[in-house]
């Protein structure tokens, strides 16, 4: 896939597709945490050839937050925290590659930081 470069507007255009995606990660992530400390007696029954439910749901929910991140992938965007929603567009600002950045609570892409910066450069469009 070519390397592809987002204007702010074409960044904006995009929040109503990941909005969803990015909400049902973060959910299945919240249920693999909540169920964490059931997760090793799982995977010690799973090595002993048992079963369970728990294993079988948490399981569906890594497979959402990765078939929500590929998808966000796919579209030339960067998935930078899956904790917080954290996403970085690819975009040119003042002749020079930057990221537009963007988390899934603020309510458009109003920021922006060097490709070497990460989230604690962010500054202000």
């Amino acid at each position: 896939m070519a390397h592809r470069l987002f204007s702010v507007e074409e960044a904006n255009a995009l929040l109503p597709i990941l909005r969803p995606l990015l909400a049902q990660a973060l959910e299945a992530r919240r249920r693999v945490i909540a169920a964490e400390p059931d997760l090793w007696p799982v995977l010690e029954k799973a090595m002993g050839n048992g079963g369970s439910k728990k294993a079988g749901a948490v399981l569906a929910d890594f497979e959402t937050i990765q078939h929500n991140v590929k998808a966000i992938q796919s579209m030339g965007i960067e998935v930078k925290d899956i904790n917080t929603g954290l996403i970085d567009f690819p975009a040119v600002r003042d002749g020079r590659e930057v990221c537009l950045c963007w988390r899934y609570d603020e309510p458009n892409v109003a920021h922006w930081h060097d490709t070497d910066a990460g989230f604690a450069g962010r500054q202000r469009l």
